[in-house]
């Protein structure tokens, strides 16, 4: 049996987490899909179940996920489409055998197609309206998107792991000096206005259910440019994004103005997210869900991949900005 923290939550211990609260369960647990944290629906006596949640443990400090709940409940109160923890006598955050945890409400749906114009028209509001109430006040606990100190840990991370094969570690070193000067010119965190944000706002992380669309997940918001809660959105050629660049404005300047200043960040956010993602599984390799669910990280062809995918990063890097449709910088 796996000595891992998670190994201890048997169905039986996620009901007794649950029960603490003074539900019933009906026995019926069913793990959903996660990998950082432990997420299952549970069954409630005459009730609709609910899904608790179970932090992973010494990721987040007991104030920094209390900040993420309380950041949800005041995008709530603002109507805005998020998912918020239950509160039960006055709390949020509840601890059970060395976990924090929370529950939820169950909110069924499915991820919108986001080359729909109408869906990204509505996120460019749904975003504008985030920000807006992003920036009245910050986290005092919540990570802020670094820049270059995020890069450099993160490729420690991953040229520490043991995980790379040997004949790609000079290429991947090489480049991350190179990518190092790039983004310490593109991303200058002082230069920038940081706010309160989402922080993964991919397509994962959202849920259409019924024509009504919600941000979903906040597990990772921080503090940092409100570029970072953009970029995710585009996909396509660089004449896709930016058209639909533009319809994600047209909603977000219903309410804030469009941070065009930002569009410089783009690639340099893309990169660091590209590098933290690879850090990550390094990282979480001991946990017995990742070896398991990305086979391939000590592959050959991860790493190659890998390298060439930085390769290009440190090309588009170096091209002109992207721009909205009729807009010169």
């Amino acid at each position: 049996m796996s000595d891992h923290p998670y190994s201890r939550l048997t169905p039986t211990a996620v009901m007794d987490a649950v029960e603490s609260l003074g539900f019933l369960c009906d026995a019926r647990v069913f793990a959903l899909n996660s990998y950082e944290n432990r997420v299952y629906q549970v069954g409630i006596e005459e009730q609709n179940p609910l899904i608790v949640k179970f932090y992973r443990p010494r990721r987040w400090s007991k104030s920094c996920i209390q900040e993420e709940h309380d950041f949800l409940h005041e995008l709530k109160q603002q109507e805005l489409p998020v998912i918020a923890p239950l509160e039960i006598n006055n709390q949020t955050l509840f601890e059970f055998d060395g976990f924090y945890f929370s529950l939820f409400p169950r909110q069924g749906g499915h991820a919108p197609e986001i080359s729909n114009e109408d869906d990204l028209e509505l996120l460019g509001r749904w975003l504008g309206r985030l920000h807006l109430i992003g920036e009245k006040t910050h986290f005092k606990h919540r990570p802020q998107i670094a820049g270059v100190p995020d890069l450099e840990l993160a490729s420690q991370q991953v040229l520490s792991s043991g995980l790379m094969p040997d004949e790609y570690q000079a290429a991947y070193t090489s480049l991350i000096t190179d990518l190092r000067q790039e983004i310490q010119q593109a991303y200058l965190p002082q230069a920038q206005t940081q706010i309160r944000l989402h922080g993964d706002l991919h397509s994962g992380n959202l849920l259409l259910r019924d024509e009504n669309l919600y941000l979903v997940d906040f597990d990772d918001c921080l503090t940092g440019p409100a570029m970072q809660d953009i970029w995710m959105l585009l996909s396509g050629d660089r004449y896709e994004q930016q058209q639909q660049l533009q319809v994600i404005c047209e909603g977000y300047e219903m309410f804030r103005p469009f941070p065009t200043n930002e569009l410089p960040l783009i690639e340099a956010l893309r990169t660091l997210r590209m590098i933290k993602y690879a850090a990550w599984l390094c990282v979480r390799w001991q946990d017995p869900a990742f070896p398991a669910a990305f086979p391939w990280l000590t592959s050959h062809q991860f790493w190659s991949q890998h390298t060439l995918s930085l390769r290009e990063q440190l090309a588009a890097l170096r091209e002109p900005t992207i721009q909205l449709p009729n807009f010169n910088m």
